[in-house]
C-alpha cells in the first residue's frame, strides 16, 4: 500500500472519527420547523376537505324537506358536536403519541446499535492501518520492477488488491452508518417536536372538551321542559324517521356512483399498465429484431471477409514455384496458409435484451376525494355474518325493532341503554359514509359494509371516526351518549338494507 493512498486513508478516518465523535455542527438559531406530522395531517385535512363539502350538501338537502321550525335540541348541536370532536381528536392524539413514543424508543435502540458497529468498525480501520504501516511501503510500481519470481508478485499483487478492497467496504460502510446516525439523530428530533406538538394540542382539546361540557349542561337546564315536550310529539318522531329515510336514500346514491367512480379509475388503471406492458414487450421485440439484423449482416459480412481473404491467399500461392524435392526432383506445392478468421469486437449488442420503458410515464391524475365512500368490504361478504355479529354496545336493551313508541311511529332499530362513554364498536367491516350531528339523532355515524347494507349508530358522546375511515368488525367508532335531545344514555341502532330498515335481533347475537 502507497504512503500517499495510507495518508488519505488515514486522513478519511481522522475525518470520520470527528464526525462520529464531536456529532454534527450545532444548527443555528431558526424558526420551529414543520413537523412531518404536521405535513401529513395537512395533506389529510386537504384531501377531506371534498367529501366533507359534499355531505354538507347532502345533509343540507335532507333538511330542506322538513318544516323549519326551531327544535329545542338544535339549540345543543354546535355545543354536541364540539365535545364530539375533541374527544375524537383527544383519542387520535393519544394514538399518534403511543406510536411516536414507540418511534423514540425504536430509534434509541438503532442508534446504540449503530454506536457499537462504529466504534468496531473503527477498531478494525485502525488495525489494518497500522498493519500497513508496520508492513512498510510496498506499493504495486516496486512489485512490478523488482525482479521477483512472476508467481510471488502476482500473489502479493492479489493481495494488495483484496487489501484495499476491503479497507475500501469499510470505509464506504463506516460512512453509511455515521449518516445512519445523523439521520436518526434527525428523526428522533422530529419525533420529540411532534410529542410537543401533540402535548400542546391534547392541553387545548382538554380545555375545549370541558369548557363545551358546562355549556351543554347548562343550555339541557334551560331546554328540559321543552325537550320532554318535543319527544312526546307524534309528528315529530315521524320527522326525524323521513328524516333517516331521506339520508339513507341520498346517500345510497353517493355510495353508487363513488363505487362506479373508483371501479372506473380501477379499470383506467389497469387499461393504462396493460398499455404500458404491451409498449415495453413491442419495445423489446423491435430491439430483439434490431440485434439479430445487426448479427445476420454482421455474420454475413465475416463470410465476405474470409471469401475475399482465401481467394487472395489462392492467387499469392499460384504465384510463388513449387518447391522441387532434391532427393527426387518431385515438385511439391507450397503448403496452404490458414485463413484468419476475424473475431467480432466487444459489443453492447450482446448484452441481454432489456426493454426501454420511458422513465416517467405519464402521470395518472389524481383521484377524486369523493371516491374515498367507495365500499371497503366485498359483495356479498356482510350478508355471510347473518347472525353472527356481536352487539355494538354493552347495555341493557331498551326498545326492540318494530315496538310501538307510545302512541307514535314504531321502532325502526333498537335503543340499548349504556353508560355515557361506553365504547360503540362497528358491528363488522365497512366505511364511515356520515359522521357527524343531525336533529333527532344526535352525533350519527353510519357505515357501509357493501352490497346496499348500512349499520346506523346514533346518538353518540362523541364520534370517533371520520368521514371515508375503513373499519373492521369491532373497531371503536364512537362512544354512547344522549345527544340529539334523547332522555337517556345508551345507542340507537339500526340496520338498512337497500334503504329499508331491518330487524337487528336477526343479525346481531344480544
Amino acid at each position: 500500500m502507497s504512503f500517499k493512498f495510507k495518508q488519505l486513508a488515514a486522513g478519511a478516518l481522522c475525518a470520520l472519527v470527528a464526525v462520529a465523535t464531536c456529532g454534527a455542527a450545532p444548527a443555528t438559531a431558526s424558526a420551529p420547523r414543520q413537523t412531518e406530522r404536521s405535513k401529513q395531517k395537512a395533506l389529510a385535512e386537504k384531501t377531506r376537505a371534498g367529501i366533507q363539502q359534499k355531505l354538507a350538501e347532502l345533509k343540507r338537502e335532507v333538511s330542506k324537506t322538513e318544516s323549519e321550525r326551531e327544535d329545542a335540541a338544535d339549540t345543543l348541536a354546535e355545543s354536541e358536536e364540539a365535545i364530539s370532536d375533541a374527544n375524537r381528536v383527544l383519542r387520535e392524539l393519544a394514538d399518534e403519541q403511543s406510536d411516536t413514543n414507540a418511534s423514540v424508543a425504536a430509534l434509541a435502540a438503532s442508534q446504540e446499535q449503530l454506536g457499537a458497529t462504529i466504534v468496531s468498525q473503527k477498531q478494525q480501520l485502525a488495525r489494518l492501518l497500522r498493519e500497513q504501516y508496520v508492513a512498510g511501503n510496498e506499493d504495486r510500481i516496486k512489485l512490478l520492477l523488482s525482479g521477483d519470481n512472476p508467481n510471488r508478485i502476482n500473489r502479493d499483487l492479489q493481495l494488495m488488491a483484496y487489501v484495499s478492497k476491503a479497507q475500501a467496504r469499510l470505509l464506504g460502510s463506516l460512512h453509511g452508518n455515521l449518516a445512519a446516525v445523523a439521520s436518526n439523530r434527525d428523526k428522533a428530533e422530529n419525533a420529540r417536536e411532534e410529542l410537543d406538538e401533540i402535548a400542546r394540542e391534547e392541553r387545548e382539546q382538554k380545555a375545549v372538551l370541558v369548557k363545551e361540557k358546562a355549556r351543554r349542561a347548562a343550555l339541557l337546564g334551560s331546554l328540559s321542559e321543552r325537550l320532554s315536550e318535543q319527544r312526546k310529539e307524534i309528528g315529530g318522531l315521524e320527522r326525524d324517521e323521513q328524516r333517516m329515510a331521506g339520508l339513507v336514500d341520498k346517500l345510497s346514491k353517493l355510495i353508487k356512483e363513488q363505487a362506479e367512480a373508483a371501479a372506473a379509475e380501477q379499470r383506467r388503471q389497469e387499461a393504462l399498465a396493460a398499455a404500458r406492458a404491451k409498449a415495453a414487450e413491442e419495445a423489446r421485440l423491435l430491439a430483439a429484431a434490431k440485434k439479430a439484423e445487426r448479427m445476420a449482416a454482421r455474420k454475413a459480412e465475416r463470410e465476405r471477409a474470409i471469401e475475399r481473404e482465401r481467394e487472395r491467399l489462392a492467387r499469392e500461392a499460384a504465384k510463388k514455384p513449387p518447391k522441387i524435392d532434391p532427393r527426387t526432383g518431385a515438385k511439391t506445392p507450397p503448403a496452404p496458409v490458414p485463413v484468419p478468421v476475424p473475431m467480432d469486437p466487444i459489443d453492447d449488442d450482446e448484452a441481454p435484451v432489456v426493454a426501454r420503458v420511458p422513465e416517467k410515464p405519464e402521470p395518472a391524475p389524481p383521484r377524486k376525494p369523493d371516491i374515498a365512500l367507495a365500499p371497503a368490504m366485498l359483495d356479498g361478504a356482510f350478508a355471510s355474518l347473518r347472525g353472527k355479529l356481536r352487539a355494538p354496545v354493552s347495555g341493557k336493551l331498551a326498545a326492540r325493532f318494530g315496538a310501538k313508541r307510545g302512541s307514535g311511529p314504531s321502532w325502526k332499530g333498537m335503543f340499548i341503554k349504556a353508560a355515557e362513554g361506553s365504547e360503540v364498536r362497528a358491528v363488522a367491516g365497512g366505511r364511515v359514509v356520515f359522521a357527524r350531528w343531525m336533529r333527532g339523532f344526535g352525533n350519527l355515524i353510519l357505515v357501509d359494509h357493501g352490497s346496499e347494507y348500512l349499520s346506523i349508530y346514533g346518538n353518540n358522546q362523541a364520534l370517533l371516526k371520520r368521514e371515508g375511515d375503513a373499519v373492521k368488525g369491532g373497531d371503536p367508532i364512537a362512544s354512547a351518549g344522549n345527544t340529539g335531545g334523547n332522555e337517556e344514555s345508551g345507542l340507537y341502532f339500526e340496520i338498512r338494507h337497500k334503504g329499508a330498515a331491518v330487524d337487528p335481533a336477526g343479525w346481531v347475537n344480544f
